[in-house]
């Protein structure tokens, strides 16, 4: 058996980073197609449920691919099923750049979530086998700051962009970047293969799959993740046609409003990532997302407001959604044992991708648009949003780390 020597700090720094860049790639593809939502709109002549149900394709189909690859994820090397990976979500980009018809646009987006759905899981995995469990918050908090990457860097370049060039331009930066990424991956991340030699045969996968899902705790972690991301996603992916339609902002300002929020959670989320180790992951996740019901209500009902006052608001909203997420993910894991850890990730982020589906789905399914252009609705998304943060707060409780309950084995 191939075993992994523990990383110096440097690189282990360098491998942290790259996981970063990895999921800004990942979570910049998602992110925007929201700000884009307007142009997307225009250019396909669709409504805003037809263009949530672009986005739900992309989250269904991480999912779908999320679950699948619980069941195969532990079996190769996580360096080499990663970059496999990352390339085929490079191509999806590249088909949604080229997509000449919304149709094809949406499958296009299914191709992406079939692929990205997965990455998430597969950097979870590699900081579980490189980091130890007392680090894992402040790591887990390094690599999130790619969320604030995409708000501060991709998000607004590609808005800016679609401006400027067509909506099709911000993919085509995405392929150019993410193959970049992929060479200084292939140099940079270590081979790890020390789990393989607990990996069960090929018989034994879908029962194990079906074990995995039965253990108790693994129910009720996958809960708080999906309700999580559900309450998200009935606000985030209609902020941007809700400023444009309803407080009349152009669409190329959209860009500095979320490069406004995705400069404030660059360095919250490293702040929050060391707090929850501090402090306890359980405890932070409360206390983020009690913080997060008056921004999600504020974002919900904004009144007519200046952009220079949206630009110094929005960061309270996106630091609050971003919070929650930090502690979230360094918690989920220490929930299984090592040797399922891959395939749990992998489940993980399924429940997260349909918690996202799910959200923008219902999100825009009460969402109309009046006689005067506007959005109406939205102010249910945000009460229904605030009812499912305050059951997340009281169920994280519910949530216990591997090592905090008798240990469980898979039947013979």
């Amino acid at each position: 058996m191939t075993t992994t020597l523990p990383l110096t700090p440097t690189r282990e720094r360098l491998v942290l980073w790259l996981l970063a860049l990895i999921q800004f790639t990942v979570i910049m593809d998602f992110m925007v197609m929201m700000p884009l939502s307007p142009q997307l709109m225009q250019s396909f002549a669709i409504s805003a449920a037809q263009f949530s149900g672009a986005v739900s394709a992309y989250a269904w189909c991480a999912g779908l691919s999320g679950l699948l690859a619980a069941a195969y994820i532990d079996r190769f090397d996580r360096k080499r099923l990663l970059l496999t990976v990352f390339m085929l979500f490079n191509l999806s980009n590249l088909a949604c750049a080229l997509a000449p018809s919304f149709h094809v646009l949406v499958l296009s987006r299914a191709f992406a979530g079939l692929t990205g759905g997965v990455l998430g899981a597969i950097g979870m995995a590699v900081i579980g086998d490189l980091i130890p469990p007392e680090r894992r918050g402040a790591a887990t908090g390094v690599v999130m700051t790619s969320f604030s990457m995409a708000a501060i860097a991709g998000v607004p370049l590609g808005v800016g962009l679609a401006a400027r060039y067509g909506w099709q331009s911000p993919f085509y930066l995405l392929v150019a970047f993410s193959l970049a990424i992929w060479l200084l991956a292939a140099f940079v991340l270590p081979a790890l293969r020390t789990h393989l030699g607990q990996r069960v045969p090929l018989a034994r996968v879908l029962p194990d799959l079906v074990a995995l899902l039965r253990v108790p705790a693994h129910l009720r972690a996958f809960l708080l993740t999906f309700v999580t991301m559900l309450s998200g996603m009935l606000i985030i992916p209609f902020i941007s046609p809700v400023l444009v339609g309803n407080l009349g902002v152009r669409p190329g300002d959209i860009m500095w409003i979320y490069l406004g929020g995705g400069l404030a959670t660059f360095f919250t989320s490293r702040l929050i990532g060391s707090w929850s180790d501090r402090a306890g992951k359980h405890r932070v996740y409360r206390w983020m997302a009690l913080g997060s019901i008056v921004p999600i209500l504020g974002m919900t009902h904004l009144p007519q407001l200046s952009l220079a006052v949206l630009i110094a608001l929005f960061p309270f909203f996106m630091v609050a959604m971003s919070g929650r997420n930090v502690p979230l993910q360094a918690l989920m894991t220490t929930v299984p044992e090592p040797q399922r850890r891959g395939a749990f990730l992998s489940a993980n982020a399924a429940v997260a991708q349909i918690g996202t589906g799910l959200g923008a789905l219902l999100g825009g399914s009460w969402l109309h648009t009046d006689a005067a252009g506007h959005i109406a609705g939205y102010g249910i998304n945000g009460w229904v949003a605030t009812a499912l943060v305050l059951f997340a707060f009281w169920w994280v409780g519910r949530v216990p780390a591997a090592t905090a309950r008798p240990a469980v084995t898979s039947p013979a």
